[in-house]
């Protein structure tokens, strides 16, 4: 595996972008130099992250999220 983390990644395991090794590694998200641990998936290449809203889930049962603009730097804590 790469040092680097992958371009766009997501938490939730239907999702294409979704990958457990990377996850399982430990993967840490700085989003406009503010280090971030509610990220539930990022794009790099696009420039976006989206949050989670607290604990509050949709009628199933996934996490209500806000999608933000700005510059992303993902990196690997464990490795």
């Amino acid at each position: 595996m790469s040092d680097t983390p992958p371009d766009r990644l997501s938490v939730d395991p239907s999702s294409p972008y979704h990958d457990a090794e990377a996850l399982q590694r430990g993967v840490g998200v700085r989003f406009k130099g503010e280090e971030k641990t509610n990220v539930e998936e990022y794009c790099v290449s696009e420039g976006w992250v989206r949050l989670a809203l607290g604990n509050r889930v949709d009628r199933k049962g996934k996490a209500l999220t806000v999608k933000l603009q700005g510059t992303v730097e993902p990196y690997f804590q464990n490795g």
